[in-house]
């Protein structure tokens, strides 16, 4: 049963706390007590949406849904992928791109309002010490992990023939024991790379334990199978 606390940070955003409103709005699930921490963060990938659902029930942890159908969400008059403003410089890039007529005063004062919001959403979403954070999406024929490989550490393509399932970690230990399921894992967590405003990114630059894990738009059997893999075999 859901606390008055829970219906509170729900109605407020999704999560406890007040003053400046969140950079994301979420929807907060919560099975039981546990450091698991999951996320479905694009609102038109609905296979990961309901393959989390339905997980959610029967594990323990917290899931972070966010209040969207559509891959963008709104911010004053234009849009902003809410997997690219985890940092000033990949939301103003994201801005800049999908608001093109924006003039340069818009865009500036839609990232002050971000960074008034960002660390809430952070602190919500991230994992607490030595926990774990599971992110849950899906790709269509234009992204696979031959785009991921480049810029990885480290690589294990045991899949190679279904690219478009593929585990992304953070941490080394993770990335030993993804590797050992049948599926492709690339970890991310030394390598120069270019600053996307990716949680990914931002995971990597904070040391926490986070697993992204990509799936074919539709193909709910395989993320449920890959994500019970995941569960029962990661610590």
């Amino acid at each position: 049963m859901s606390t008055r606390r829970e219906f509170l940070a729900a109605a407020l955003g999704g999560f406890p706390g007040f003053g400046a409103p969140p950079a994301i709005p979420l929807q907060t699930i919560r099975n039981g007590r546990s450091k698991r921490r999951y996320l479905w963060i694009h609102g038109n990938e609905r296979t990961a949406r309901a393959v989390l659902l339905d997980h959610i029930k029967r594990y323990r942890g917290t899931a972070n849904l966010v209040r969207s159908k559509t891959r963008n969400i709104r911010l004053f008059d234009g849009v902003i992928d809410p997997n690219r403003l985890f940092s000033r410089t990949g939301a103003e890039v994201n801005l800049r791109t999908l608001n093109p007529r924006w003039t340069a005063e818009k865009v500036a004062k839609a990232l002050d309002r971000l960074d008034r919001g960002r660390e809430k959403t952070v602190r919500a979403v991230f994992p607490p010490k030595d926990g774990l954070l599971i992110a849950l999406h899906n790709n269509s024929e234009g992204y696979s992990v031959k785009d991921e490989v480049a810029i990885s550490d480290r690589v294990s393509l045991r899949d190679e023939t279904h690219p478009h399932e593929f585990f992304l970690c953070t941490q080394e230990g993770d990335f030993e024991i993804l590797k050992t399921a049948p599926n492709n894992v690339v970890l991310q967590n030394r390598a120069s790379k270019e600053d996307d405003g990716s949680l990914s990114r931002l995971a990597a630059a904070r040391g926490v334990r986070y697993v992204n894990l990509e799936v074919a738009l539709g193909n709910a059997e395989k993320q449920r199978e890959m994500l019970d893999w995941a569960e029962r075999h990661l610590p």
